[in-house]
């Protein structure tokens, strides 16, 4: 789900919430599933927009040596993810 999701998700709510005026005879309030929706939606959208805003790095290192004992190259290599949030 994303941010698009959660924006229709909020659109839907807010349509039952407010435009639909639908007598379902007491078994089903559509005020409250509409408002149900909208929150859902809010949470969608904030939780992708954590999501987008988070950066990635990665760093990548790779020497190359050679070792004295065999006389062969030995290629060591890094690698570091920094997951942090902007």
């Amino acid at each position: 789900m994303g941010i698009g999701s959660g924006i229709a998700l909020f659109v839907i709510g807010a349509i039952l919430a407010f435009a639909v005026n639908i007598d379902t005879g007491g078994y089903v309030n559509l005020d409250l599933i509409g408002y149900i929706l909208m929150g859902a939606g809010v949470v969608v959208f904030l939780i992708s927009l954590i999501l987008v805003m988070r950066s990635r790095r990665t760093d990548t290192v790779a020497r190359t040596s050679v070792d004295p004992a065999t006389g062969e190259r030995v290629t060591r290599r890094s690698v570091r993810n920094d997951d942090t949030i902007a």
